[in-house]
């Protein structure tokens, strides 16, 4: 048996591939043929065809920011209701931060996850710990990372403030090309803070946190980067990569900008709710606890920055930084609630609404927001829609008008600030591994 993707606009700007197609795919998932215009193969009287007019079908969405909870946060979520939310999102595959409980510091967590995620519909990819523990004192074996198929590193949601601890973690991923990736942060203008310092902070009653944090610590990071590049007695062609997660102020993406014309190995990503609320939308909210995150919702003059930043390629990804927690971690007074919203399956219909549907980006630069951009800052091998390759799809209805509904979320937690929204553009499936996964009726 073999699956027919027909008659779908065929979307892979890796490609610069933008046309009506079909895509006819083995039972083991593998690229038979690719079909373009109205030309169309004979099916076999066991094959599936799948009508795909009026859809896009795009290479899967990778998401190189997530918490899926396990081990040690059961409760929150686990590898396989991350997963399933990832499904519903369109994501054929995630990435996952390793502030888990235990850490994922050691080869042994990554083995946990890889075990325990092998039969899972989606790709888990494992971002190892910088620091034991995470605590920014002593560097994790980043060469045992390495050997166990980590690419990264990151001790995201605890920026490493020792000067040193930072350069020594840029020397070692040289040695295995691994990425760093930052949860920028100065700590010491952020204790006890709640959310964005500013006008509503000071109206709320609550500590603020100044959104020169991200920028100092960001500016450190670059400041060491340059150093190394300059100082390095290794082979000059291996050179530090850095991505900064979660980016959320004007200031840190100029900064990013500068990075990149100087020719530093630096990317950055960027949340769906941080390019959709602001903090007056936490200060308007009745119940605020969803909208309690970090970094926090930054001023209205911030998100158009970003706006900014995303239609002129400054921002390299979206990322969602879904964060899972229970009812009573968020249902509490703001000062009180635990930080960070889930994301994975209201992604994909922000991005169409927010962004494609208002024209600040096309949606062939969605998809390399996506998807494209995120497998290659990870260094995962792209997808290509031709023959002999393995099919790797997202399917979606950019017409899909639908409402986000706790009932209707995949998560184990439904801490979003989100229910109720009206979005435009869903995912309705993806093809991995050789299955069709559904999540809405194709």
């Amino acid at each position: 048996m073999s699956y027919i993707f027909q008659q779908a606009r065929l979307l892979n700007p890796l490609e610069q591939l933008d046309l009506t197609g079909t895509v006819k795919v083995s039972n083991s998932g593998v690229i038979e043929e690719v079909f373009y215009g109205n030309e169309m193969p004979v099916p076999l009287p066991d094959d599936r065809v799948i009508d795909l007019r009026g859809k896009i079908l795009v290479p899967g969405l990778f998401d190189m920011h997530c918490h899926f909870r396990e081990p040690g946060q059961e409760y929150k979520e686990t590898l396989e209701s991350g997963a399933h939310a990832a499904l519903a999102g369109g994501f054929s595959g995630v990435a996952l931060m390793p502030n888990t409980k235990p850490v994922i510091d050691s080869p042994l967590g990554v083995a946990y996850i890889h075990h325990h995620s092998a039969r899972l519909p989606v790709d888990i990819k494992v971002i190892g710990a910088m620091t034991a523990g995470s605590k920014g004192e002593h560097l994790a074996p980043f060469g045992q990372f390495s050997s166990s198929g980590v690419t990264a590193v990151s001790d995201d949601g605890s920026a490493i403030q020792n000067s040193q601890i930072m350069r020594l973690a840029f020397e070692y991923a040289l040695n295995f090309d691994l990425l760093i990736i930052q949860h920028c942060e100065d700590r010491s203008l952020t204790i006890d803070a709640i959310m964005n310092e500013g006008l509503f902070s000071t109206k709320l009653g609550l500590k603020g946190i100044p959104d020169v944090s991200e920028a100092i610590m960001l500016n450190r990071d670059l400041l060491l980067m340059r150093y190394i590049e300059e100082h390095k007695l290794l082979d000059p062609t291996i050179r530090p990569r850095y991505h900064v997660a979660h980016i959320s102020t004007k200031t840190a993406l100029d900064l990013v900008r500068k990075a990149k014309r100087d020719g530093l190995q630096v990317t950055c990503e960027v949340t769906p709710h941080h390019f959709t609320l602001c903090d007056e939308d936490l200060f308007m909210a009745e119940r605020k606890g969803n909208y309690i995150m970090k970094p926090p919702l930054s001023s209205r003059e911030n998100r158009e920055a970003l706006l900014e930043g995303l239609a002129d390629g400054t921002i390299d990804a979206i990322a969602t930084d879904h964060a899972p927690h229970a009812s009573h971690e968020k249902e509490c007074p703001p000062d009180q609630a635990s930080f960070g919203i889930i994301g994975l399956e209201t992604s994909l219909g922000l991005t169409m609404t927010e962004l494609v549907d208002k024209h600040v980006i096309t949606m062939n630069r969605a998809i390399e927001l996506l998807s494209v951009n995120p497998r290659a800052i990870m260094k995962l091998k792209p997808i290509l829609f031709q023959p002999g390759e393995n099919a790797n799809f997202s399917i979606i209805d950019p017409e899909a008008s639908w409402i986000v509904t706790s009932h209707s979320l995949k998560s184990k937690s439904s801490n979003t600030p989100f229910i109720d929204r009206s979005l435009k553009g869903k995912a309705i499936g993806i093809f991995h591994k050789g299955q069709l996964t559904e999540s809405e009726q194709l």
